[in-house]
């Protein structure tokens, strides 16, 4: 059976593909439900949602920091809205939408109580439990240097070690702590990742429910080059310290924070673990500071940071594909099924999508599409058409597509059957991340 990436364009030519039309498009609420029910109804089975419990997983990152971020930062509220009173107007038994946005994420400023305010009113309409959850473990906040506190127990989690199962087993190395999170502990990591040992931290909520809907927001990604239907689901894992994103060192060192070596680079490398490992304590912001002057002093290249945020990032592509592989076989009991354990959709936002410093900076993107899929290799690779990459050339998609054929996909462009490769015609110049502008 052949997959489907349904994609509607919501504008009819150059000259409303601006930010400013498109913006029009969030406005219209009634709009936004039709074309996410015609995307629906043409691709999902009837009566598959009734009497199903179903999750949510919109793209939540992190709460607002500049007016452009309401756009184009995370999945935008009234898609969330739209999407949510199509799938209960299907008759679900329960609706629980949340992720795991970053340690430093204020809940109480990431949902406005306009949003909130509106999921009460469909709550009533529909009389459907309606739940909203953060799914994060513990939180801490870099620029406030409060302690890192626990906000749930590891009881609401599911512990997953895929072993020798896991994408990251390859370049783990025995004796070796070399997996890093930029801003977390470097030592927690060592407990979670390690040959024949690789744990993730996912969230109950996923195993209670029967059908998952993904609502990514389409973007660039500084460490994984896109982000859409695979990297979205990496927010069911709530603690962070089970997601390796990357490697200590660069490149010459076996590392691949950073191209070649550079003795600055990893001083700086070193400096920053320091101060991980003393968040809380006033030495922190001493350590963390010094560490980004010493990495001024290497005078580093686009694509030489301390956070792995270039095209040679061999890391983080394994640890999206380990989720992946959780979230459609894993079981409640912590163990791998041979069997899909549960259906997987991806509805993207990509009305106004995130361009240039993605995933937590990005510029409006004006690529003016909404896709559904129950593919999420093809989702990105249709995504990734779009605007305007080669595919081949991003870890994450030539990895996920390696046992993947062209004519295994159904494409739908404004209801008629394309080729992938048709999609160039629609693409848009898109702002590459730092790390990616000379690659991609």
């Amino acid at each position: 059976m052949s997959s489907f990436v349904d994609i509607k364009t919501l504008y009819t030519g150059d000259t409303d593909r601006t930010i400013d039309c498109l913006k029009a498009k969030y406005d219209d609420v009634a709009g936004l439900i039709e074309v996410i029910k015609v995307l629906v109804k043409r691709n999902l089975p009837e009566n598959l949602i009734v009497g199903k419990k179903v999750l949510l997983k919109p793209n939540l990152v992190i709460h607002d920091n500049i007016e452009s971020d309401k756009l184009c930062l995370r999945t935008h509220e009234n898609f969330m809205l739209a999407a949510l009173e199509v799938i209960l107007q299907e008759n679900p038994i329960g609706v629980i939408l949340g992720d795991a946005p970053v340690q430093g994420c204020h809940w109480d400023k990431l949902l406005s109580k306009s949003f909130l305010d509106n999921v009460d009113v469909l709550r009533i309409k529909y009389n459907n439990p309606i739940e909203i959850i953060d799914f994060r473990r513990t939180t801490f906040d870099p620029a406030q240097n409060n302690p890192k506190s626990a906000i749930k127990p590891f009881s609401e989690y599911v512990i997953f070690d895929l072993g020798k199962k896991s994408h990251l087993e390859s370049i783990s190395i025995e004796n070796q702590n070399l997996f890093r999170v930029t801003d977390y502990h470097p030592d927690r990591l060592a407990e979670s990742h390690k040959p024949g040992v690789h744990k993730y931290c996912i969230t109950k909520e996923l195993f209670d429910c029967d059908l998952v809907i993904s609502l990514p927001k389409v973007k660039t990604h500084q460490k994984a080059g896109i982000t859409n239907a695979l990297k979205n689901v990496v927010g069911l894992n709530g603690d962070k310290d089970y997601l390796p994103h990357h490697r200590f060192g660069g490149t010459k060192r076996g590392g691949d924070c950073y191209p070649g070596d550079n003795i600055f680079l990893h001083w700086a490398e070193l400096a920053l673990d320091a101060a991980n490992r003393n968040q809380g304590k006033f030495i922190y912001r001493f350590l963390r500071r010094f560490a980004f002057r010493l990495w001024r002093l290497s005078f580093p290249s686009k694509d030489q940071n301390l956070q792995a945020s270039w095209y040679g990032n061999d890391t983080v592509w394994r640890m999206i594909m380990d989720i992946n592989l959780i979230a459609e076989f894993g079981c409640k009991d912590g163990t791998l099924s041979k069997e899909p354990q549960r259906i997987l959709f991806s509805l993207s936002d990509g009305i106004i999508g995130g361009q240039g410093d993605g995933p937590l900076k990005p510029e409006p993107l004006p690529l003016g599409i909404v896709s559904f899929s129950d593919e999420p290799c093809f989702a990105d690779m249709a995504v990734s058409y779009l605007m305007g990459f080669d595919y081949k050339k991003i870890p994450l998609l030539k990895a996920a597509s390696e046992n993947k054929k062209e004519n295994q996909v159904k494409i739908i462009l404004n209801e008629k059957e394309v080729e992938l490769t048709d999609l160039y015609k629609y693409s848009i110049r898109t702002k590459a991340p730092l790390g990616w502008v000379n690659y991609l």
